[in-house]
């Protein structure tokens, strides 16, 4: 592809970003799916500029309102282009308008907002702290209440893009194994410093090129999420629900601590996301789950088995503030239920959850989310209700909870606690 049909293709990506109900890299993968011609060479051009504009946007936005135009997705990537990527205003013009595959020419106001532009940096020292930050206003009062005067570096560091973490599988190999198999390929790589389970890769190599995944040896996984699954402490033998599985992540390492021995449930409102789940379990050599498909929290279900497992993980359905490395379009979007409307579901299924947990057993709850209001809050509204559950520590070092983030620890935001059945 020629650098202006590249600029394009970004052009209509951003655009079907800002009208499309879809997570950014769901629409990226089927864009490219759809236009196969595409080499390998120009959709890594294409999705890095891509994800720069949607990791800059509030400071992109900012020069906008500087320069009285409305924020759009093209006026967003020239604003890039000039601060950003540093592109001369002669090349810029070659850009637009040059070949049949190029976004449409430059017009005056563009080119004057261009010339306009030219000697500044992405940064001002007029921005505010959130601008630098790329913190939504309506999540500012809520993350510096969490983070303090670290706010600005825990925010600097959820616009670095996440690196590539694998989940081995215990089951079928070893961490030495995978790292070796790595070596042989040239992709630098090396062992999770917090979890025993982690291969962090600092390349992204085609995934399909990778034998281990199609085998069941590894799974894409932050070291966050390999973290919180060992909060639960799963065990041979033990019955386990993971009430909110999804897609499986989190059931394959809670197998793989159980060695295949015991008993899972995977739970899930999603018979779709089950379905997937069950392929991924097959093909790492799981056969201790079972999937089922619930109604809702409060599903017939819970009742029939009212304290009957010795663990129960939720992995409650949250803001996702603690991926915002990974989904940086996450920020601005709201694709599913508002903050107030996700805490009163995490309320009720940590609520019916916890039927399900026996005398002496453990309940975990989870996010990735940062805020307080899904987190600490939610344990403690919990705690006040259930005087037969107590809270014991889980995090690092000792700590009450297991609370990750990016600055601090070079994984994705997490969230854990673990309560106690009396």
């Amino acid at each position: 592809m020629t650098p202006s049909a590249r600029l394009q293709a970004t052009l209509e990506l951003l655009c079907e970003i800002a009208t499309k109900p879809r997570p950014a890299d769901g629409l990226v993968s089927a864009y490219f799916h759809a236009r196969r011609y595409i080499g390998s060479h120009d959709r890594a051009v294409i999705s890095s500029r891509l994800y720069q504009i949607l990791r800059h946007q509030a400071r992109l936005d900012w020069w906008l309102t500087q320069k009285k135009t409305e924020a759009t997705p093209r006026s967003r990537t020239i604003v890039w282009l000039v601060l950003g990527e540093r592109v001369a205003s002669k090349s810029l013009e070659s850009l637009f308008g040059e070949g049949p595959y190029a976004a449409p020419s430059l017009e005056d106001a563009e080119r004057k907002m261009i010339r306009s532009l030219e000697g500044h940096t992405i940064e001002d020292p007029a921005m505010e702290e959130a601008v630098l930050a790329e913190c939504p206003p309506a999540l500012v009062s809520s993350l510096k209440m969490k983070f303090g005067a670290q706010f600005l570096t825990e925010l600097r560091a959820m616009q670095e893009p996440a690196p590539l973490d694998l989940r081995i599988n215990p089951l079928k190999t070893t961490r030495d194994a995978i790292l070796a198999t790595l070596k042989e390929k040239g992709i630098k790589a090396e062992a999770g410093k917090l979890s025993p389970w982690c291969v962090r890769a600092f390349e992204r190599p085609s995934l399909n090129a990778l034998a281990m995944l199609k085998e069941g040896l590894v799974e894409i996984q932050d070291e966050g999420s390999q973290l919180v699954s060992a909060v639960v402490e799963a065990a041979p033998g033990n019955r386990v629900v993971d009430f909110c599985a999804g897609a499986g992540g989190k059931t394959l390492a809670l197998a793989a601590m159980m060695n295949n021995k015991g008993r899972i449930v995977a739970c899930d409102v999603s018979k779709g996301r089950l379905k997937r789940s069950s392929e991924r379990f097959r093909r790492a050599g799981v056969f201790n789950v079972e999937t089922k498909v619930l109604s809702s929290e409060r599903d017939v279900w819970v009742k029939k088995h009212k304290e009957s497992f010795d663990k129960v993980l939720v992995d409650a359905p949250c803001s996702g503030t603690g991926t915002w490395r990974r989904n940086p379009d996450a920020r601005w979007r709201e694709l599913g239920p508002g903050l107030e409307a996700l805490t009163e579901m995490q309320a009720r299924i940590l609520e019916n959850a916890a039927r399900l947990v026996k005398s002496k057993g453990r309940l975990v709850y989870a996010t990735c989310s940062l805020l307080p209001q899904e987190n600490e809050n939610q344990i403690d509204a919990f705690l006040k209700k259930h005087d037969d559950f107590v809270l014991t520590p889980c995090g690092l070092n000792g700590a009450d909870f297991l609370a990750l983030t990016p600055a601090e620890h070079g994984t994705d935001g997490f969230f854990a606690a673990a309560l106690l059945r009396r």
